[in-house]
């Protein structure tokens, strides 16, 4: 399929404070054809419906309304995300939890009419391990439970920038190749090469120290040459805030204990070509390396994070929707998809 404009639910309002039946809608009316469900959304949908506690039966519900909603809307749900903290965790019975929680997964999937479900990569500051090995034999298993699945589930692993041990696309492309199972793949972020290999919000150049132009060239060449385009099954683009200080102790954002490109993910990212808003990442150099040279085709997600989804104007989601849908048009005008 061509190159196709989707959003994730909670990119245009936080779930306690924006209905999702209005978020939505709003995404349909600004001409987006898929959504990312988020978990999230799911949740607070349920305790609606049920106005008691969430439990398995009421998620099950709200799925089942959800894609009601997207069907009528003639959005197509292209995943659920995002199943947590699942890699490399040293207590085996946690992670038997985990597997035993991917189950109900695999059939709020299926109610919702996806086939995809995503896993960022484990930010848990204790409790993992870096071993490549486990992390591998972690993602064969929830793998070849997918394939066993009617339909077949898939899964797409994304590096985060901040994550504890896959934290670059290098790193979880090898775990990609070393699962070596059909329905196990990736989804490339704009934000977490950019924000990993480039820019840095602790540095008063928002920067990366030394030749982050040419760090990043380089990077997005091998990137190119490395990974298999067949094995990513969506993409996202995004770009973020420049901080006017530095994020270390002190700042607004930061919070004791949490990474700094965390503390930036979750406050300041933006959609692309908001420099007027901060925006500054090299965002559109890495869609093209995506879009353009690796020649992916497919859904392309614009999934933010910021702190404004979560305030209580009832225009959010309208205008988060709106600005995504001008982000995706101006792409495809500028690259000439």
């Amino acid at each position: 399929m061509p190159c196709t404009p989707a959003i994730a639910s909670m990119s245009v309002g936080r779930a306690w404070v924006h209905r999702l039946p209005e978020k939505l809608a709003q995404i349909a009316a600004a001409g987006f054809q898929g959504v990312e469900i988020f978990y999230e959304d799911l949740e607070y949908l349920a305790r609606e419906q049920a106005q008691a506690a969430v439990t398995e039966p009421t998620l099950l519900a709200a799925a089942r309304t959800t894609k009601t909603l997207c069907d009528n809307l003639h959005l197509q749900i292209i995943g659920l995300q995002p199943f947590l903290f699942y890699e490399g965790l040293v207590d085996r019975a946690e992670h038997a939890q985990r597997i035993t929680k991917l189950r109900t997964w695999f059939t709020l999937a299926h109610t919702l009419g996806t086939d995809l479900i995503q896993i960022p990569s484990n930010f848990q500051p204790t409790g993992t391990t870096g071993d490549l090995d486990l992390i591998v034999a972690d993602m064969r298993e929830i793998a070849e439970l997918g394939l066993q699945e009617r339909p077949v589930v898939r899964f797409a692993y994304e590096n985060l920038a901040w994550a504890t041990h896959v934290s670059s696309w290098e790193t979880l492309w090898e775990v990609v190749r070393r699962v070596d199972r059909p329905n196990f793949g990736c989804c490339l972020d704009t934000f977490n090469i950019a924000g990993k290999v480039w820019a840095d919000p602790m540095a008063t150049s928002g920067k990366v120290a030394g030749d982050a132009d040419g760090i990043l060239a380089e990077s997005l060449a091998r990137l190119v040459r490395t990974i298999d385009v067949g094995k990513v099954f969506y993409v996202q683009v995004v770009d973020a805030e420049r901080m006017r200080q530095p994020l270390v102790e002190g700042h607004p954002f930061h919070v004791e204990g949490q990474p700094a490109r965390m503390s930036w993910s979750r406050n300041a990212r933006l959609f692309l070509y908001e420099q007027e808003r901060g925006g500054y990442l090299p965002v559109v150099e890495v869609a093209r390396a995506f879009l353009k040279e690796l020649r992916f085709e497919g859904w392309v997600s614009m999934e933010l994070f910021s702190r404004s989804m979560a305030e209580a104007d009832p225009a959010v989601p309208r205008e988060h929707a709106r600005r995504g849908m001008r982000a995706w048009e101006l792409l495809v005008e500028e690259l000439g998809l």
